[in-house]
């Protein structure tokens, strides 16, 4: 049996994983990745996706009920707990999903809807958070997709539902720059005398 890193992750070379990468600025954003490893075969690329960037004050107030949840989880295991710390921190890849699920759900709130967002997310079970994670990821996976359809859902489905805004939020400071899209409006070519 081999070991395990951060939350979790499997020390061998090459496996499917999750990580966040924690820069040392308390300003900077956080970023989760989703890296799909080598699938067994060292000759074929490796793919890394990046799934959230995500604020850095909005992440401070997420962290700690995630890093309690999996721990918990970890330790029913007999594994080591994880701790988020500087750099590049890896998780198994179930526990990257359910972390994706939490931080989509906060990347739309404010730092105040943030302890009932982490609440509902405690209260789902590992395989309601594995299904709300393959329905998002499937249409609005990337980091750059946050104004799309479950991604925008998570956020009204896990926040008090009070306060509900989805306008446009500036993107988080990060490194990387990452591409706009362009959207179309909708129904743009019928006149108003047309309805």
């Amino acid at each position: 049996m081999s070991g395990t890193t951060g939350f979790g992750a499997p020390t061998e070379f090459g496996m499917h994983h999750f990580y966040v990468e924690i820069p040392a600025s308390q300003r900077e954003a956080i970023c989760i990745y989703e890296d799909f490893g080598f699938d067994g075969d060292e000759a074929r690329r490796e793919m890394v996706e990046c799934r959230l960037v995500l604020a850095r004050e909005l992440w401070n107030k997420i962290r700690d009920d995630a890093r309690r949840d999996f721990n918990a989880r970890l330790k029913t295991k007999k594994q080591s707990a994880g701790s988020w710390t500087i750099g590049r921190v890896k998780l198994d890849r179930f526990l990257g999903r359910e972390l994706c699920v939490l931080g989509w759900a906060a990347e739309h709130a404010t730092p105040d809807e943030c302890l009932v967002i982490s609440q509902k997310w405690l209260a789902l079970r590992p395989e309601e958070r594995w299904w709300l994670y393959s329905k998002t990821a499937s249409e609005a996976g990337q980091d750059s997709q946050s104004d799309r359809g479950w991604r925008k859902a998570l956020y009204c489905a896990l926040s008090d539902g009070l306060s509900i805004k989805l306008g446009h939020k500036q993107k988080p400071k990060t490194k990387e720059k990452s591409e706009q899209q362009d959207t179309l409006p909708l129904f743009d070519f019928i006149e108003k005398g047309d309805i």
